[in-house]
């Protein structure tokens, strides 16, 4: 991976590493669907303004099916779904689920052929890449429920496919002119339900993280994210999933107290090494 590519993956891996926690709070005081609007609706005000600059809006408008389809399945849907387990299932167990998107999108690419031959350096890569979140959150599947990890298995395909829609179908789209969309529609469509929702107080630490999620979380990292993909493809793009995992556990023992144990001192180094070997592009020359 180039070092255009390796400085969109270590931004992704940050702007994606504080979510968790962000949702973590917010969804004490709102509904998971006000969550969904308030991350989209900001974002898409705050860059409709580029778009109509940028004479973008006839380009919206004839991608606009396929705009609409990943903002469903890359934030509509997902973004519900995880707020709601969020509720129900530790932050650790969430990570270690998000973390099958890789090999959601190998699985994918094998089926759609979207890129080339995945190179076995790269497959080995995601295998040490999933033992190394193992260590970092641990094994511990007892505050889960079938229900919430199915909800999280729906998020991970969602996860798996956006990246692929961004490849194949909106490649030649640029970036705010998706998001914009992706956004708008989706908020859009959450109006409905987050009227009957509405929290009866929002206290300032749940707009903090409101505005963090939206504009940073959403419309940058999305921008980024589009431009990670360009750089590296879709497949690749997913395993930055495996460093968000990292950065969480970092910022619950910096911000929570957790405890240094020896499940992230062995499982840090191992995530890191994977996404060495995920993201490489070739295998190395064989010594005959």
């Amino acid at each position: 991976m180039s070092r255009r590519g390796w400085t969109y993956f270590l931004a992704m891996a940050v702007i994606w590493g504080i979510p968790y926690l962000l949702i973590r709070i917010a969804v004490r005081q709102l509904d998971p669907g006000v969550l969904v609007f308030a991350r989209t609706a900001p974002a898409a005000f705050l860059l409709a303004p580029l778009v109509v600059a940028q004479k973008q809006l006839p380009t919206l408008w004839k991608n606009f099916k396929w705009i609409a389809i990943f903002g469903v399945v890359e934030f509509g849907v997902p973004w519900y779904l995880m707020a709601t387990a969020e509720k129900h299932i530790t932050s650790s167990l969430t990570s270690l689920l998000i973390c099958c998107v890789p090999l959601f999108s190998v699985v994918a690419q094998r089926i759609r052929r979207t890129e080339g031959a995945i190179a076995p350096r790269r497959l080995l890569g995601l295998g040490i890449g999933v033992v190394g979140v193992a260590f970092l959150v641990g094994l511990d599947l007892t505050g889960g429920s079938i229900t919430w990890i199915g909800f999280m298995m729906v998020v991970c395909v969602g996860y798996s496919i956006g990246p692929i829609i961004l490849a194949t179908k909106l490649k030649d789209v640029p970036g705010p002119t998706v998001v914009v969309g992706a956004t708008a529609v989706v908020a859009f469509c959450w109006i409905p339900w987050d009227l009957a929702h509405l929290p009866a107080h929002v206290s300032g630490e749940t707009w903090s993280c409101l505005a963090v999620l939206s504009v940073v979380c959403t419309a940058a990292a999305f921008l980024t994210f589009f431009e990670l993909i360009k750089e590296v493809g879709a497949t690749r793009a997913t395993v930055v999933t495996y460093v968000n995992t990292a950065i969480a556990v970092v910022l619950g023992i910096v911000a929570l107290n957790e405890p240094l144990t020896a499940g992230i001192m062995v499982g840090f180094p191992l995530v890191i090494i994977g996404c060495v070997l995920a993201t490489s592009s070739r295998e190395p020359a064989l010594v005959t």
